[in-house]
């Protein structure tokens, strides 16, 4: 289903439409392409897979035992990923691959992360892409060059984003303090800071809006903030129920007005960040989410654990509330 203007009952109606349960660990990261229906996913089984949101059907599955699957994103092609390294971090420096899913072929190692890459993003304007590690850097590079092509030493656990018109990019760092560059020239360093006042729990993951007004940050203690994206005042804020193993993900529609999170009992919510209003709570059906993503193009989100699950409007429950409103 096509991307409409999103209102509360659309949003309060969305229903598990697909579950794919066939996955040998947890899914460690997700990502759908920006311009084509498809998501792909990384396992801890070291599976790569390749999906069709249209008719949610996988379309391919590449196993990559010697390196392993963490984080995964898309290029701006459709069949290339990036994806990080789960083992021989310290042996080899491989810590970021090129992969062409098309023939199943690394196009490129990066190498310069000795630890686990915990956050990577590309940039939305060029082939220019960056990732965050526990080593305490985040690294800029380009998908051309096997170099690295810019250093950012800091403490703590980065977290990493760009906005989408791909001008400005966000670190997040130890304290939960957020540093905004400009991409162009991020070694002149910062140009802004922000601080999430009272909370000092480390930023796991930033999401820009598609209008790039509000920035999204989920926190390790399970608390969503949304921030003015410009001056770093707080809208709103959202605590949810912590899980003791791991940290979940939330994330805007693209229209900038809900924002969707799991929660630590196995729940998901739904708030309108303009009402500052929960419109939903459901039951996720495979426990605590660590992966969760809205498609750029359509009314569906992805939600996922040890199994992946594709949430679509439930049009009897749309025409459900229609009559009664009549």
């Amino acid at each position: 289903m096509s991307i409409t203007e999103l209102d509360d009952s659309m949003v309060h109606s969305m229903a598990v439409g697909a579950a794919f349960t066939d996955y040998g660990g947890s899914i460690t990261s997700l990502d759908f392409h920006r311009t084509e229906d498809l998501l792909v996913t990384a396992s801890e089984d070291d599976s790569v897979r390749l999906y069709s949101i249209v008719d949610a059907t996988l379309l391919k599955t590449m196993y990559h035992k010697k390196h392993g699957t963490d984080r995964i994103c898309f290029t701006h092609h459709p069949s290339s990923i990036i994806c990080s390294s789960r083992y021989n971090l310290e042996t080899t420096n491989e810590s970021l691959r090129y992969l062409s899913m098309y023939d199943n072929r690394c196009l490129r190692y990066f190498k310069g992360h000795k630890k686990r890459v915990v956050s990577l993003c590309m940039s939305p304007i060029d082939d220019s892409f960056m990732s965050g590690s526990i080593d305490h850097s985040v690294r800029i590079w380009d998908l051309r060059v096997n170099a690295c092509q810019g250093i950012l030493r800091l403490r703590g656990r980065p977290t990493v984003a760009y906005d989408q018109q791909g001008l400005v990019f966000a670190v997040a760092m130890e304290g939960g303090a957020i540093k905004l560059f400009d991409s162009r020239s991020y070694d002149k360093g910062p140009f802004d800071t922000f601080l999430v006042g009272g909370d000092t729990a480390e930023v796991c993951d930033i999401k820009f809006s598609n209008d790039g007004k509000s920035m999204l940050l989920s926190t390790t203690s399970n608390n969503v903030y949304i921030l003015d994206a410009y001056c770093g005042d707080k809208r709103c804020g959202f605590s949810l129920e912590p899980s003791p193993s791991l940290t979940t993900e939330a994330t805007f529609t693209p229209d900038g007005k809900y924002v969707i999170s799991g929660s630590g009992d196995g729940t998901l919510h739904a708030w309108n960040v303009y009402m500052r209003n929960e419109v939903a709570c459901w039951n996720s059906y495979i426990g605590s989410t660590a992966c969760l993503k809205w498609a750029p193009r359509r009314a569906m989100f992805a939600a996922a654990s040890t199994a992946l699950t594709f949430w679509i409007p439930n049009h009897s429950k749309l025409n459900d509330s229609a009559g009664a409103e009549d």
